[in-house]
């Protein structure tokens, strides 16, 4: 694994050629450092089923530098299937560290939606409110909030990428509240995905009414989890449907 310097952050070279980031705040990695891009297309875009969906509603917690963004972007462009990504970040990563983790041969990133996001992107970071851009049939949505005090859209997402900073690090992410929030923005028979495994994981996602499922884990890690909504689950209708 190597390392580049930008003015703020260690932009990390992981096995797979893809990159990500050290987070100074949250003492640990935004993504795997096992293969960036390994795990947002096994975790992610495979483990919720997104790669099949003929126009996928993604709802992400943490966008950080954009790497499962930009792999959903890839599969949907490849595939030409309408895309809405909406997206929560609490601490916005300053737009050049988007941009060097990215590179120029990163997945996605030669899509025009990607140099749109950028372009709209805070440049020094950090900051509040909301950005949108569309391009080429994929839509995304970054809302720069906490989260945990968020209005969070009911029966809105096909998926859900449940990619917070580790348990350890970040625990409000992964409380049985927060959980059971996050469960009433899937469909039914919407799927959420996420990296860990952890038990007390797997329990507040069964106690939000979902099925869990324990998957081979994306390099570095044994076991990921994908948790689906009951096809019978009700919902209030949502009132964004636009893919």
């Amino acid at each position: 694994m190597t390392r580049d310097e930008t003015p703020a952050f260690a932009v990390l070279l992981t096995p797979d050629g893809s990159r990500t980031a050290h987070s100074a705040r949250y003492g640990e990695a935004y993504g795997s450092r096992h293969g960036a891009a390994a795990q947002a297309r096994h975790v992610f875009v495979e483990g919720t089923g997104t790669h099949d969906h003929p126009a996928p509603r993604v709802l992400e917690v943490g966008f950080g530098l954009g790497v499962n963004f930009r792999a959903t972007v890839a599969d949907a462009a490849a595939r030409g299937a309408p895309l809405h990504y909406r997206a929560y970040e609490f601490d916005p990563a300053p737009r050049a560290v988007l941009r060097a983790v990215a590179g120029e041969d990163g997945q996605g990133a030669d899509h025009p939606v990607w140099a749109a996001l950028l372009a709209a992107w805070p440049e020094e970071g950090g900051g509040r409110g909301e950005l949108e851009v569309e391009a080429a049939g994929i839509r995304a949505t970054v809302t720069f909030a906490d989260v945990l005090s968020a209005d969070l859209p009911p029966g809105w997402a096909t998926a859900l990428y449940l990619d917070g900073f580790s348990p350890s690090r970040n625990p409000e992410v992964w409380t049985p509240d927060f959980v059971t929030r996050l469960a009433g923005t899937l469909t039914p028979g919407g799927v959420l995905g996420t990296y860990s495994a952890a038990g007390h994981v797997r329990r507040a996602l069964t106690a939000a009414g979902l099925r869990v499922e324990r998957r081979p884990g994306a390099p570095g890690k044994r076991e990921c989890l994908r948790a689906v909504q009951a096809a019978g689950h009700e919902v209030r209708a949502a009132g964004d449907t636009t893919p």
